[in-house]
């Protein structure tokens, strides 16, 4: 069995050590590190400390090695919700398309039209595909390991301008970004 602690700590913005201090009773960062990278098994006991201290139901913590994926089982249309004849596996719809690297963004505080707790997926395009993008929003990395988030509005001699959502915000310009990451996919809890 694979373990998701890390991927969950990390989506809530937790360090091994605010995990450690919230288990009951409390442990230490170097032992919650052990059972998230798998150098300790995780126990029942221990999935029930941890899914508390991340305020997560236990059985999130953990996935099969062959997780079944989840089902489409209804069409809504102009007469309402319809069963479909047969049931079929739900797939993403970006993931639908395999041809670049996926990747997501959360969101922590509301921007533009992204609200706090929404997930932004993006699709990786090289150089070459810039063009494709104008007025998409864009992920562009920037140097030392920061990040830029807007619609790009230009591009020009390797240089792309992106505009950040929200009101009164300035433009970034950066240059010859190694990729962008096109925004595909919104998740947004209901």
């Amino acid at each position: 069995m694979i373990n998701r602690i890390r991927d969950i700590r990390r989506q809530k913005g937790m360090t091994l050590a605010d995990v450690a201090v919230r288990c009951d009773p409390p442990t230490t960062a170097q032992t919650i590190g052990r059972l998230e990278t798998g150098m300790r098994s995780l126990s029942l006991s221990w999935m029930n400390r941890i899914g508390a201290a991340l305020g997560v139901d236990p059985q999130l913590l953990v996935k099969a090695d062959e997780e079944s994926p989840a089902r489409m089982v209804a069409r809504l249309g102009g007469q309402g919700a319809e069963a479909l004849a047969k049931p079929m596996d739900a797939i993403l719809p970006v993931a639908l398309d395999g041809s670049a690297r996926l990747m997501a963004m959360a969101v922590d505080a509301s921007a533009g039209e992204y609200r706090a707790g929404d997930q932004v997926w993006l699709r990786q395009i090289d150089p070459e595909d810039f063009a494709r993008a104008f007025n998409r929003d864009v992920l562009a990395p920037r140097p030392g390991g920061r990040f830029a988030f807007g619609r790009l509005i230009d591009q020009h001699d390797g240089r792309v301008a992106l505009l950040p959502p929200g009101p009164g915000q300035r433009q970034v310009v950066i240059d010859r970004p190694a990729w962008l990451g096109v925004a595909e996919m919104l998740v947004r809890k209901l």
